[in-house]
């Protein structure tokens, strides 16, 4: 069953686990990112999950609202335990330094494990979908994991905008 399941998937989602993993690699290191690139990760990840809520169980019923639950509770969860002093925004060259972590890489495997289980799940047993006891916790889960990845951008954005109100390189303790 787990030949059938693997070879039936199609190409184009082994591509998009390979951009994932090759992304949370790069954020297990410290570095400095443009503010442009800050905002790839989040939206590769708000589109996953968005697709995934979308295409297996609609905007209608309690689907949408789960998932907007749990991504306010991700966003608040990350913006809160965001350390700011870990971060140096750069404003001359419009860049972030952030700390090394593995949590994205495990937050991206997390959505993308999910998102084919939950499709794997439904092409067995579609009734799934109608589900609540199913559909709920998954798309609070999405939302979650979204708002986790959206929640750490908006506090990344709001140390570089407050480090632009002031000269130089600074972070967020200034």
């Amino acid at each position: 069953m787990l030949q059938q399941i693997f070879s039936h998937t199609p190409l184009y989602v082994w591509a998009i686990l390979g951009f994932l993993v090759y992304r949370g690699v790069l954020a297990s290191r410290t570095r400095e990112v443009t503010l442009r690139k800050l905002f790839i990760v989040p939206l590769v990840m708000l589109a996953l999950s968005l697709t995934g809520v979308i295409g297996s169980f609609g905007l209608e019923g309690a689907a949408p609202l789960a998932w907007l639950v749990g991504a306010v509770a991700g966003g608040t969860l990350a913006w809160s335990l965001t350390d700011t002093r870990k971060l140096t925004a750069y404003t001359e060259r419009g860049s972030v330094q952030r700390p090394g972590s593995w949590l994205p890489l495990i937050l991206m495997m997390a959505i993308f494990c999910m998102k084919y289980a939950v499709a794997v799940s439904l092409a067995i047993v579609p009734g799934y979908a109608h589900a609540s006891s199913f559909v709920l916790p998954v798309c609070a889960a999405y939302g979650l994991f979204s708002g986790i990845f959206i929640g750490g951008l908006l506090r990344t954005v709001a140390v570089y905008r407050q480090a632009q109100m002031h000269s130089g390189p600074q972070g967020a303790a200034v």
